[in-house]
């Protein structure tokens, strides 16, 4: 570090504490050795001056001002943007549904209502009965979220689910790239500018705005960058039990957020380390021994902590195995790296079609300047390790989320891709495929990041080139980035809940545990009604993933409806009459006493006169309760 002489000639002084670079460039190496005295002056993020008594100084105060001022404004832009994407959703908490995936919002509300549930009433977090009535879903086998859960339980409580689920989606992003903007500046490349362009990559890139029409366990990658940091680190360790406890512990908590981001940052790691034992195959092995005592202190804190829930998922009650259908059918095409996202400024309504599984899975869609611009970084800075490095992920794991035929466009071909080898091993076969494109969009944000660092450094040192260097800088990051700039998310209605459940009337009807029956049995029904009541009843059906059958533990959507459920789903639809026979009768009887029902209970419907008249036929006649027609069934079902 140089600072200014009170003669004005300058003196240096090394850091005190220099960032883990990523890169060759940045005078530190892409997987840095240990710690040795610096033989050359390095730029720090935020250093220490020790010059002596004659050296000029900025206050230590003013600095961390300065920096603390920084950060607020950036972390207010990422905020800003968060909203810009999700505002639609905020006009109206309770009334709207945001993005094009209603379903999956309803299932993270309920799951986001359940955890409040479990921390009032010490419940399993893991497993429960409350849906799917009354054999449970596994929660470790679908998406728990069980620290965002827990950490948002008092908003849960004190402005329902629906305002937790929007708070999360939010937060996710904003909370995504400034992490991302912290550790690029801190600790990997010491520039705040390309610190802001990694941290808007990774934060908004159309991965994460799409994901955010219902995924939040996906979007919610605010530890991903300290992840990437501590394995980095891993390699200069000279306290490797510290360092493994830190590691282990952020592995654990990235456990109980998403088990699916966790993995891809693992398959992201292992890639790296393999593109690195290619490249550096003496220097990975010199590295490896301090690595492994770090990452070995690291598993062993994470088996302790998660063996519970790794048995849960793995053989507990309702486990499943693998995905329903062919992994194929959740892929990318080659053309999606160069498109448009649907909610993008770029792309628009077709901008996607046929090039990737659905509105949520867009995990590419860059753009041909965002691709043509990280090929020239990758070109320009290739005597760097780390940018091999990186253009190998980048690469690798993009050809991964194609699936087992590489194909340009919508239609399929018949060329293989390496994915093939792949194709049918455990756990691997449980992924959405398209999601390896998360890996690419990391690997584009830090190559993008290494890139402006590294011209802002020749800025630096060549005053003379400084602001045309600077400027040119400038209009292609925008030129590249402003289309692929998310637009924002579409909102619309939501079907409102009764107000016998929403004002908690409920209660007085169905005991703790015991289920309350909605009327047509639907799985959305079920999933909205127990949401509003913070799972205080228990729902028959749902909205998961769970085995076959008892026999088969293959995974499907939902379970098979009751018999009951599909006579009054079909009388629901106008398409049988109401009457009822003696089997008719009796089956709904038995099916009562399946779902462990405490009320059967049918709200306004198109169909409420036929609906009433078939379970009037089965259980009684019903009373008015509220806006629902209620029929209390404890007698025959306890």
């Amino acid at each position: 570090m140089t600072t200014a002489h009170p003669t004005g000639k300058p003196t240096s002084s090394p850091p005190a504490d220099p960032p883990e670079a990523v890169a060759e460039g940045a005078r530190a190496p892409s997987v840095p050795p240990a710690p040795a005295a610096p033989q050359t002056p390095t730029v720090t993020a935020d250093p220490e001056v020790t010059a002596g008594p004659e050296v000029t100084t900025v206050p230590h105060r003013r600095r961390w001002s300065g920096r603390r001022l920084v950060d607020l404004v950036v972390g207010l832009a990422f905020v800003a943007g968060a909203l810009w994407v999700t505002g639609r959703g905020w006009l109206d908490i309770d009334g709207r549904l945001l993005g094009s995936r209603p379903d999956d919002q309803g299932f993270n509300e309920w799951m986001l209502a359940y955890a409040a549930h479990a921390v009032t009433n010490l419940e399993n977090p893991f497993f429960t009965t409350l849906q799917n009535a009354p054999d449970g879903v596994n929660l470790m086998s679908n998406v728990g979220m069980q620290l965002p859960g827990i950490l948002l339980t008092p908003v849960t409580l004190l402005g329902g689910a629906p305002l937790s689920y929007l708070l999360l989606i939010t937060l996710n992003l904003a909370g995504t790239a400034f992490a991302w903007y912290w550790v690029l500046d801190r600790h990997l490349t010491g520039n705040r500018a390309a610190a802001v362009v990694g941290g808007l990559f990774c934060g908004f890139a159309p991965a994460m705005v799409t994901h955010s029409n219902g995924h939040p366990h996906i979007t919610a990658q605010w530890l991903v960058p300290f992840l990437v940091w501590r394995i980095v680190r891993m390699t200069r360790s000279v306290a490797p039990v510290r360092d493994g406890l830190v590691l282990g512990a952020l592995v654990a908590a990235q456990f109980f957020i998403s088990v699916e981001v966790l993995f891809l940052v693992a398959i992201g790691a292992l890639m790296a380390t393999v593109a690195h034992l290619a490249l550096r195959p003496r220097e990975t092995v010199r590295l490896a021994p301090r690595a492994l005592g770090a990452l070995a202190v690291a598993g062993g804190l994470v088996l302790l902590v998660t063996a519970y829930p790794l048995w849960m998922q793995f053989a507990g009650p309702q486990h499943r195995i693998g995905h329903p259908g062919d992994p194929d059918v959740y892929t990318l095409r080659v053309r999606s790296f160069v498109a448009y996202a649907t909610e993008s400024i770029g792309g628009g309504p077709d901008s996607a079609q046929g090039l990737a599984p659905n509105t949520t899975e867009q995990a590419s869609f860059f753009g041909w300047p965002v691709v043509v611009l990280v090929a020239a970084a990758v070109l320009g800075l290739r005597r760097e390790l780390a940018v091999r490095v990186l253009a190998v992920v980048a690469l690798v794991a993009g050809v991964f989320s194609l699936g087992s035929t590489l194909s340009w466009g919508p239609a399929k071909s018949d060329v293989p891709a390496p994915f093939a080898l792949l194709h049918d091993l455990p756990i691997v076969d449980a992924m959405v495929i398209a999601r390896f494109a998360l890996i690419t969009t990391v690997a584009f944000g830090l190559l993008l990041a290494l890139a402006v660092a590294r011209l802002d450094g020749l800025a630096t040192r060549t005053p003379r080139v400084a602001a045309p260097l600077r400027l040119l800088t400038a209009a292609a990051l925008v030129g590249a980035l402003l289309p692929m700039l998310p637009t924002p998310l579409p909102a619309k209605g939501r079907v409102p809940v009764p107000e016998f459940v929403t004002s908690g009337e409920w209660r007085e009807h169905v005991a703790d545990g015991r289920t309350l029956v909605p009327v047509p049995v639907h799985n959305m029904t079920s999933i909205n009604w127990g949401s509003a009541a913070l799972t205080g009843f228990a729902v028959p059906q749902g909205y998961f993933l769970g085995p076959t059958s008892p026999a088969d533990d293959t995974g499907r959507w939902g379970t098979p409806p009751r018999p009951t459920a599909l006579l009054l789903t079909a009388i629901g639809a106008g398409t049988r009459p109401p009457t009822v026979s003696a089997a008719e009768r009796d089956q709904a009887l038995a099916d009562a006493r399946w779902w462990r029902a405490d009320a059967v209970v049918l709200p306004r419907h198109a169909h409420e006169a036929e609906l009433k008249t078939f379970l009037d036929a089965c259980f009684g006649p019903g009373q008015r309760v509220r806006d629902v027609w209620l029929w209390d069934v404890r007698p025959v079902t306890r």
